[in-house]
């Protein structure tokens, strides 16, 4: 049983520490089995065949859902209690994002169930199974992950934390699944593209796992087959955002939450117009890109060097521009003095380090091409203009890594909208007096009370001032000292919030725009446009395996870092 929570914090600390080494522990051994099942099935060991993978995913996921349902019953015996929330975990953005790429992901499970019954004369059991069950997972995740991906679990800590850290390994190896199954597929589809490019001294073949049968229905297997493929992407960035959500929820157990409102965020696109117009123009150039490049690759060496020069030209001109944008949001930083968030937060802190975690996949990726250009004896036309575009890689990502993680820590500024008060003017004896205090007071509820001033106006009423010439004449004097000190002071203040509207909706107009602009590049390699592979430069400075395990390491890692980048954006456009 855990200790009560009036017992002394050093006594109930050790044992919490040692349950999260435990629990780490295990997952991590759960994730390398897994993880050598799914190299052994890839590379075709003996006595290893997809089946056994399949049934070692099913398992997990079944024990994932007894311990969410057991987790949501509990939650709702309890559901009077107050419970400690994370305001920065599980944010709604977050949450409509995933149930995107979860809806998605049921329609890929319906695929495959569609693809099973067409081949079930020779298909084994468990990839029926396999897709039904991961559907039901599906569901209950995402419904668990929208009710308590906040929650700061305070009670059965022990064995919360071995249930979570198990989800957190089980979508990581459903992520490994899928990004193995996808990288398969490319990887046949480029080996039959290199010989039209002309490099005829690599051995093509083919890495086939098709099923040795007829199928019943042609045309639904064709559709099905050629389906799951484009669906894949989603399904992939579905595991990655619920292993990194749960992640956060595991990392929040037993943590003294301090108790503060977080200001609301909401997202509006007023006043980024300019930004979401080129971002917009940016998306919709590169998906005419994809698709082009995805025709002509392949068709006859002329064409897919056109290809490959088109997608390069593309890629340098919006790198480029985000990199002058990226620059552009770190001098306007440089210019403000605003402190940094420094307080313990688990979902910045593992945003930050996935970022620059995952930017390494790309950058290894680049300094190979780099390399493989320098080093090369021969050099297609084609492939001088890999040289800017690797480059630009490594830069981009570097300016947009410190433009992000210095904006989630960068503390949220107050800015009062309300500055801009109206007055109410008049003219009386030659005099300009304000007759109304400012909306700022008034809202405070320090409205001046001078009964010889403001409550005659507001009360529509005519004051009529029973003074003599020299008392009259001294108010005046004392009322115009102090419109002169008001307009000054309101001005001063005016003017700087003018400035500060005027960056915030420059950097706001940044992220949209990188937002966009990441979106763009997310797209290209998710669903077959790949360079890496098209190239055929690396394959003949490194060998074809070296570097087609080189890219099927990093390329994942390459995706997930446009998509998670896209989303830390769009929280930054929110909060600047």
């Amino acid at each position: 049983m855990e200790q009560a929570a009036g017992c002394p914090a050093v006594g109930g600390s050790y044992p919490q520490k040692n349950a999260e080494i435990l629990s780490s522990q295990y997952g991590i051994n759960l994730f390398l089995a897994g993880l050598l099942l799914t190299f052994a099935w890839a590379v075709h060991a003996v006595g290893i065949s997809k089946s056994h993978l399949l049934s070692y995913l099913i398992t997990l996921m079944l024990i994932q859902l007894l311990w969410m349902l057991w987790y949501l019953c509990r939650s709702c015996t309890q559901r009077r209690l107050i419970r400690a929330k994370d305001t920065h975990a599980g944010a709604r953005w977050l949450k409509c994002g995933i149930t995107l790429f979860a809806v998605i992901t049921l329609i890929l499970d319906s695929f495959k169930i569609g693809y099973y019954i067409d081949f079930s004369n020779c298909l084994s059991p468990t990839e029926g199974i396999f897709p039904v069950t991961h559907a039901v997972h599906t569901i209950l995740q995402v419904y668990f992950l929208w009710c308590h991906a906040k929650d700061v679990i305070q009670s059965f800590k022990t064995l919360e934390r071995f249930g979570v850290i198990h989800s957190v390994f089980t979508n990581l190896l459903l992520w490994t699944n899928g990004v193995l199954t996808e990288s398969k597929h490319q990887l046949n589809e480029h080996k039959e593209r290199l010989i039209t490019l002309g490099f005829g001294n690599i051995t093509v073949v083919l890495d086939d796992h098709a099923p040795q049968c007829n199928c019943t229905t042609t045309t639904l297997c064709l559709i099905f087959s050629q389906g799951i493929y484009y669906l894949y992407p989603f399904n992939i960035e579905y595991h990655i955002l619920a292993s990194t959500m749960l992640y956060v929820l595991w990392k929040n157990i037993g943590r003294k939450v301090e108790h503060h409102q977080q200001n609301k965020t909401p997202f509006k696109f007023h006043g980024i117009t300019v930004g979401m117009i080129f971002g917009l123009i940016v998306l919709t150039s590169t998906i005419a890109i994809v698709v082009v490049y995805l025709i002509q690759i392949g068709g006859s060496k002329i064409k897919s060097e056109l290809a490959l020069t088109m997608f390069y030209l593309h890629a340098i001109f919006v790198l480029a521009l985000m990199c002058t944008a990226g620059i552009v949001a770190l001098l306007i930083y440089r210019l403000e003095d605003r402190s940094l968030d420094n307080s313990k937060n688990p979902a910045r802190k593992l945003d930050a380090e996935l970022l620059v975690g995952t930017a390494a996949g790309s950058w290894l990726l680049s300094w190979g091409s780099i390399l493989a250009i320098i080093c090369a004896q021969g050099h297609p036309k084609y492939t001088w203009y890999n040289l800017p575009y690797s480059m630009l890689v490594i830069i981009e990502k570097y300016i947009q890594n410190l433009f992000i993680i210095e904006s989630i820590h960068r503390e949220q500024e107050k800015v009062n909208d309300d500055i801009k008060t109206l007055r109410i003017v008049t003219i009386s004896r030659g005099s300009t007096l304000s007759l109304t205090p400012l909306y700022k007071e008034i809202y405070n509820g320090r409205a001046t009370r001078d009964s010889s001033d403001v409550p005659c106006l507001f009360k529509g009423s005519i004051c009529g001032r029973e003074n003599d010439g020299a008392g009259v004449a001294k108010e005046e004097t004392s009322q115009d000292n102090s419109l002169v000190m008001h307009s000054a002071s309101d001005f001063s203040v005016y003017s700087r919030n003018s400035v500060t509207n005027n960056k915030r909706r420059i950097l706001k107009n940044i992220a949209a725009f990188l937002f966009l602009c990441n979106l763009s590049l997310w797209i290209p390699p998710a669903f077959g446009c790949r360079p890496e592979y098209d190239n055929g430069l690396e394959e003949i400075v490194f060998g074809f395996e070296p570097w087609i395990i080189v890219v099927n390491l990093a390329m994942p890692f390459s995706i997930f870092y446009r998509m998670h980048s896209a989303a830390s954006l769009f929280e930054v456009n929110c909060k600047t």
